[in-house]
């Protein structure tokens, strides 16, 4: 009799595992068989639980770029860039995409030692840089007994040496992970996702218009009043925009 329970037990829990689905799964599927709009609502159920990945947001960006969506494209492309900065297929994808956008907005470089700085730390997310800084601070550790329990003054200078230099990459890592998490604090990205967008020189409609911006331009948010945020162009260009016309990235 606890054989035939136990085989009704596992038959139940196989045909109820089944029923489970995982949107992420179905998405991937949909996308495969082009139904690109059955794709991004699976894949944005995902979100709507409070997971994010950079594949997530990858693969939304290409349903958008296949529905020929170019401000939801941009968007999911850049937060999928934001987490995974050095992925090159996210930023081949990104670049091809700018191409569809109507505003062809010149980029200022920076330069200076804060852009030396900003590229390095860029590398990585700020989370990235404090895990990489726990495993040095382990690694500091395991040379620390090393040091400790070392019963000859050549393997101590060894030993030490090795923690002077952990120590360094230690520290590196923590100003790392402090600075890039002020300058997306303080960065505030915004794509266009209004077809048309008004940049006006006062934050009211009444203001004359000093640029027109499409969809899938990127600005940087400076401050807001009301319903209007201050936006900062690419090419240093400043103005006030309608909240309404914007998504921000972070």
């Amino acid at each position: 009799m606890k054989k035939f329970f136990y085989l009704f037990l596992f038959i139940y829990a196989s045909v109820f595992a089944t029923d489970i689905s995982n949107p992420f799964v179905d998405g991937n599927i949909q996308y495969n068989d082009g139904k690109y709009e059955a794709a991004i609502t699976s894949y944005e159920s995902v979100l709507a639980n409070g997971q994010q990945s950079a594949e997530l947001y990858f693969n939304l960006g290409n349903c958008y770029y296949k529905l020929h969506k170019v401000a939801p494209a941009i968007y999911n492309y850049e937060k999928a860039l934001q987490l995974n900065p050095n992925d090159p297929e996210i930023q081949t994808n990104l670049d091809f995409v700018r191409k569809m956008a109507i505003d062809d907005i010149k980029i200022i470089p920076k330069v200076g030692f804060d852009k030396i700085i900003a590229d390095f730390t860029s590398s990585y997310r700020y989370d990235t840089w404090a895990w990489i800084a726990v495993a040095f601070a382990f690694i500091f550790l395991a040379f620390f007994i090393g040091y400790y329990f070392s019963p000859t003054a050549f393997k101590k200078r060894i030993y030490f040496t090795g923690m002077f230099v952990i120590l360094l990459l230690l520290l590196t890592s923590v100003f790392s992970a402090l600075f890039e998490k002020n300058r997306l604090a303080t960065e505030k990205p915004a794509i266009v996702f209004a077809e048309t967008a008004s940049v006006k020189g006062e934050p009211k409609a009444s203001s004359p218009e000093t640029i027109l911006l499409h969809e899938g331009t990127k600005v940087y948010i400076l401050e807001s009043i009301a319903n209007w945020k201050k936006v900062q162009l690419t090419d240093e260009t400043t103005g006030w925009i309608s909240d309404e016309a914007i998504k921000e990235l972070n």
